[in-house]
């Protein structure tokens, strides 16, 4: 069993910057986590996983909706 390693949960500071800035932010606040970068429209599983950042983006490449864990 992994022990979550205390931290950021949520970077509400991201809607509206780039994609790849918001994942490297992301990253370096929580190096245990995976980030994942979804477009508009990309399916996704509706589950949780506490080593895991959705970034969903627009069409322009901008963050869309607040990062958080899960």
């Amino acid at each position: 069993m992994s022990v979550p390693i205390p931290g950021k949960s949520s970077w509400p500071e991201l809607v509206g910057v780039n994609a790849t800035l918001a994942a490297t932010a992301i990253a370096h606040d929580r190096p245990d986590v995976a980030v994942e970068v979804l477009p508009p429209g990309a399916p996704v599983i509706p589950d949780f996983n506490p080593a895991r950042v959705r970034v969903f983006i627009d069409n322009n490449n901008l963050v869309a909706k607040v990062p958080v864990i899960g």
